[in-house]
């Protein structure tokens, strides 16, 4: 600074100066002045340094505010080379990056943020803190999100030189959502079942079946808009929401639920693809024919598998080949349903006033099938000759009219026929209303019909029209359920919608809507056009095997067989599309170890292998090879993805988090509850079995990816619900101290780690984890020594250390490593803040200070008598188990032996609960208790055993009960040596303490004169003792203070001679023969026993007698292998009542 003092550089009253600090715009004077090495100040200055201008007149100098270039870096991050800087500058995605040391002034000037004056405050932290001007350059794309969709950053910074330049997104809510929804709920059921349901259900059930139905989707809807809206939702659809919403392990079980239901519709609509195929297009395709009149359903079956394998194997081929004709076919595919649908609208309307002509064959009130004669009547007139018609032969085996072998019910009742479509205006739907449900092999009856009801022969069912399963309105249910399913088509394709919070809950609700009052008016109108008996025959055998939707479409049948056989087709294609890249996306997010190999494919990204599983799947449905049986299948599938996003959407709502915003407001929890109500509800009507095989399934697979441990954050709603909860709980527990009898060790565990941070004695946590075996609060403490600023990462790292050794040992519970200046300090703050509310430790547990009598440094056992009076002070329990390191690991067993309780003192029962809580583990459980007390001569000891006999059994702990007496012998002369030999040590090492530091003190005191009270403090403190001295002092020495050296050096030789004849304290003397005694018996019992409980006496009230504490505790406890010390809290812990 000498050129600031000699020039007056830091003068602020020169204008010149003055000017060049207030100036807006750099001026090259006061710029260019400034040499830019000059700037790297010496490592001495802490903040920045201040460097003279090079200026022709003296008075045109800077102010210091003049200055904008100030180096702010720390001095190692600062170049040697005197005009270069390390620069951060942005690619203009706000991705900082270090351009080159090596720039000149005039780069510098134009170039990066990094120098941009105003920033100045802010430039260190530009690489993690970017401007605000380069996270909207972010933000124009979503893919470049910096928050939340880590996903695409990560693949983002795998290849950032190849980025091409994406397209922008620009579907509307029409071709974007509306259109592929409608393609996608309209489906097989509509054109296959939907007569059928309204025949057998009735219009009035039907109506219920659609509107439960529809409500199911519409609520789901409402939720899903709320999830879609709240944020981007890249592809993935309803698999990203629920998992970023309910977190990973719900987000895999319902994602995988959702894979398999997407996989089953595709087998779904294959296997409705090849009933259209070979019922109504080409029947004599079939390779299986019935061999019998009984076995036509085994022989569909068969050739259902066979034609199924094909066209998948066929479906699989097209996707491998190619998605994009896929996709380009969608709208062809679309177009045949809804010229369909308008064909059945047009259909409808014409039978107004011109009914389509399809008579029913009825045989009394029964249906016949109409494929196996032409003329419906008992005898047909040929040639002026009355001969048998080909019903007569079929009915009575024989081609005159003899009726000896004829069907009794045939000859009973007369042959009529019917209109199979009467039409909108013959006032049919009346018959129509009600429910007809059948059994399975049930004759099709045409209700209040003439017949007379006699027995038929059983070898002529074949002829009638049959039931070919038992139907109700749980089973309609199950069936109709895929028809509304496939809301989440809009979302699937969110990335290429213009505005896809907008356009997904307008066109889904849309969607739904349109479907709705199709279904709803379709169920109508069938109902109001159809004959009952035609609507409740599946496969049209009334109608010639017409397709029955067919009969009442205008201006032909083969309108619907075609554009159902296309829509069909199309259908599967896009299920067969869709479901291995949602399969791909949760491999990707590797939340499923063992799925890992589906995330990968074709180099363009095609899932292939995914692809292979699926087409696997979809074979298991096309072998069940029926319909009926495979559509509530996926219902259950589908159910349950949709009863998880109604769950996210009521959980994020509920706990009002942070960041659930959605654009969407016309959603409420009671909605989002009633739609998952409805989801379970519609679960279990329609197969409870398969409700309760899909919970399962989604329940292992949750179980699954919680016990591999799915370390994934994505800030979901089951985070926010265990917060919310804990809360609740942590404030319920608030209202006051737990009852005894809920009363349970909550310990917190203080361990030491050595010098390369391993926790020292790994056996504490075992011991902990026996203990607690998993229930209760478990906190793992430690300290370490120093500067929070400058051992920070040492912390974070032993933390680390210690949560992996919990994993080994099993303990669950929490971790806290604290920084302090003194250990004890550091115990004390670990001791009164670990915790929070009512879940607090209430037990201390604490390592025994191996070598302490060796060591001349007296830090550790202050440390843990220190330790024992906080506990004290803080009314908690101590253990503290002595030689841990010989206690039993995790994998032992002992199948014999005792856990010996050594009950001297009563201090709350903790001697009672802690080996019964220590036998319910696996290591200890074999393990006989017992218990021993002590009785002094004046006692009743007879007494005594049958009273703490009743107290155990009051307590129910079986246990064996002993009265140990102690007799008033004489103290020993082997006592009296113990104390003496006790005392002396500590003497002799208090004044090697002494000569040891006194001239340290002294060289302190001479630098520090006015710290005179520092000498009373000698040995207040153990760190204190610790502390280190300043090296190379300078003291000026008298003659007196010589003397005086000399002096005390003599005096600590004669101390040294009076430690032989010093005589022991009466008081601990009294207290080593007490130790002595106790140890006596102890050992004399107990010498063979797993593990021994003992009251550990407290710590003395004067902190002189500290060291001998330390020595009474060794003699109390010599000799024995596991000695666990107890001290209790001052508080019950144990009861005898209920």
């Amino acid at each position: 600074m000498g050129g600031v003092e000699e020039r007056g550089f830091l003068r602020g009253s020169d204008r010149t100066g003055q000017e060049c600090a207030a100036g807006s715009a750099p001026r090259p004077d006061c710029l260019a002045a400034v040499p830019r090495g000059a700037l790297a100040g010496p490592p001495a200055m802490p903040h920045f340094t201040v460097v003279p201008v090079e200026d022709k007149h003296r008075s045109e100098y800077d102010s210091v505010e003049g200055l904008s270039w100030v180096d702010y870096r720390e001095p190692s991050a600062t170049p040697a080379t005197g005009d270069s800087y390390d620069t951060v500058s942005s690619d203009g995605h706000g991705n900082h990056k270090e351009n080159s040391p090596f720039l000149n002034s005039i780069e510098a000037s134009k170039g990066g943020d990094y120098y941009d004056r105003n920033l100045a405050l802010f430039e260190e932290e530009l690489d993690i803190r970017p401007k605000v001007s380069s996270l909207l350059g972010k933000l124009v794309n979503y893919t470049n999100l910096t928050q939340g969709v880590k996903e695409h950053e990560e693949a983002e910074s795998t290849d950032g030189s190849k980025k091409k330049v994406s397209k922008s997104p620009s579907m509307g809510t029409l071709m974007g959502v509306y259109l592929p929804c409608m393609q996608n709920i309209f489906g097989v059921i509509l054109f296959l079942r939907l007569t059928w349901m309204v025949g057998m259900a009735g219009v009035l059930q039907s109506f219920l079946i659609v509107l439960l139905c529809c409500c199911c989707t519409m609520l789901t809807t409402i939720s899903m808009s709320a999830i879609a809206t709240n944020g981007v939702v890249p592809a993935g659809g309803s698999y990203f929401m629920i998992s970023r919403s309910l977190g990973p392990e719900f987000g895999g079980a319902v994602g995988l639920c959702f894979y398999l239901g997407t996989t089953f519709a595709g087998a779904m609509y294959i296997l409705g693809a090849i009933e259209i195929l070979l019922t109504y297009i080409v029947p004599q395709a079939a390779i299986f024919h019935p061999s019998g009149a009984h076995d036509a359903s085994s022989a569909m079956l068969n050739n259902m598998r066979v034609y199924g394998t094909v066209f998948l194997i066929l479906m699989a081929v097209v996707v491998f080949v190619g998605v994009k004709y896929v996709n380009k076919f969608a709208s062809l595919f679309l177009a045949c349903v809804v010229i369909s649908i308008l064909s059945i609208y047009a259909g409808a309307i014409k039978s107004i006033f011109d009914p389509p002509e399809f008579p029913i064959c009825m045989l009394g009130n029964r249906t016949l099938s109409r494929d196996q004669f032409d003329v419906c009547a008992k005898t047909i007139v040929k040639d002026n000759v009355t001969v048998a018609s080909e019903l007569w032969k079929l009915f009575c085996h024989s081609t005159n009219l003899t009726t000896e072998n004829c069907d009794e019910y045939f000859l009973m009742n007369n042959v009529s026929e019917i209109a199979g479509i009467p039409g909108a205006a013959s006032g049919i739907l009346k018959d129509n209303l009600w429910s007809n449900y059948l059994e399975k092999g049930e004759i099709l009856e045409k209700a209040h019909h003439p017949s007379v009801d006699v027995a038929g022969q059983k070898n002529n069912l074949h002829l009638y029209v049959l039931s070919d399963i038992a139907t109700s309105f749980m089973v309609l249910v199950g069936i109709f359920f895929p028809s509304v399913t496939g809301i989440m088509a809009g979302s699937n394709r969110s990335g290429d919608l213009k505005d896809a919070q907008k356009s997904i809950p307008v066109g889904t609700i849309l969607a739904i809507v349109t479907t709705s009052l199709v279904y709803f008016s379709c169920v109508l109108l069938f109902g109001a056009c159809i004959e009952g008996v035609v609507l409740r025959d599946k496969y049209g055998d009334a109608v010639n095997r017409n397709l029955v939707v067919g009969t009442l479409s205008w201006p032909s049948p083969w309108v619907i067989v075609i554009g159902s056989f296309f829509s069909t087709c199309g259908a599967g294609l896009q299920s067969l599309t869709g479901a291995p890249r949602l399969l791909q996306a949760i491999a990707k997010d590797n939340i499923i170890p063992f799925l890992w190999i589906f995330g990968h494919g074709k180099a363009n990204g095609e899932p292939t292998w995914a692809l292979l599983l699926t087409a696997l799947i979809a074979e298991l449905g096309i072998l069940i090879a029926s319909l009926d049986m495979v559509a509530p299948i996926l219902s259950m599938f589908f159910l349950m993805c949709y009863l998880f996003v109604n769950l996210a959407c009521a959980v994020q709502t509920l706990l009002r988090t942070p960041n659930w915003r959605p654009r969407f407001k016309y959603y409420h929890w009671a909605l989002s509850f009633l739609g998952m109500s409805i989801c379970l509800a519609l679960m279990f009507i329609s197969s409870w079995y398969y409700a309760l095989v899909a919970m399962l399934i989604a329940g292992m697979i949750y179980k699954y990816i919680e016990y591999q441990g799915a370390e994934k954050e994505w800030g979901d709603g089951i985070r926010g619900l265990s917060l919310s909860a804990a809360r609740y709980a942590l404030l319920r527990l608030e209202e006051g101290p737990p009852h005894t009898k809920n009363w349970r060790p909550q310990l917190l565990v203080l361990l030491k780690l050595d010098e390369d941070l391993h926790v020292k004695y790994p056996r504490l946590l075992t011991f902990a984890s026996q203990l607690k075996a998993g229930k209760g609060l478990t906190i793992i403490g430690s300290v370490i020594q120093g500067n929070f600023l400058e051992t920070y990462g040492e912390a974070q790292a032993a933390e680390q250390t210690i949560k992996n050794m919990m994993d080994i040992e099993k303990v669950k519970g929490f971790c806290q490593v604290v920084v302090a200046n003194k250990v004890r300090e550091g115990i004390a703050h670990l001791i009164q803040s670990c915790g929070l509310g009512g879940m607090k430790h209430n037990t201390v547990v604490l390592g025994w200070p191996y070598g302490w009598r060796q060591s001349e440094d007296p830090r550790s056992w202050k440390t843990f008598i220190g330790t024992v009076r906080c506990t004290t002070a803080a009314h908690l329990a101590l253990l503290v188990p002595k030689n841990v390191s010989f206690y039993p690991s995790n994998h032992e067993r002992y199948n014999e032996g005792n856990i010996d309780v050594w009950w001297i003192v009563h201090d709350g029962g903790m001697l009672m609960l802690l080996p019964f809580l220590l036998k319910q583990h696996k290591v200890w459980r074999k393990c006989k208790m017992r218990i021993f007390t002590v009785a002094q001569m004046d006692d009743n000891s007879i007494q005594m055993k049958k009273d703490l006999a009743t107290f155990l059994y009051q307590l129910r702990i079986e246990a064996e009960v002993e009265v140990v007496e102690m007799h008033n012998s004489d103290i020993s002369a082997y006592t009296y040596e113990r104390t003496l030999m006790m005392e002396q040590r500590s003497q002799m090492l208090r004044q090697m303490r002494l000569t040891k530091t006194e001239r340290e003190r002294e060289a302190q005191l001479v630098k520090d004169r006015h710290s005179i009270a520092r000498l009373e403090s000698l040995y207040s403190d153990e760190e204190d003792e610790g502390d280190s001295v300043p090296e190379n002092i300078q003291m000026t020495w008298t003659k007196e203070k010589c003397d005086a050296e000399k002096r005390n050096r003599g005096s600590a030789v004669g101390t040294f001679r009076d430690l032989i004849s010093i005589k022991p304290n009466q008081s601990n003397v009294r207290r080593m023969h007490t130790a002595v005694k106790l140890n006596e018996v102890i050992v004399n019992r107990s010498h063979d026993a797993r593990l021994v409980l003992l009251n550990m006496p407290g710590p003395p009230k004067n902190t002189d007698g500290d060291e001998n504490y330390m020595e009474f505790l060794e003699v109390l406890t010599e000799g024995l292998e596991r000695v666990l010390l107890v001290r209790g809290g001052g508080r019950e812990v144990i009861t005898i009542y209920s």
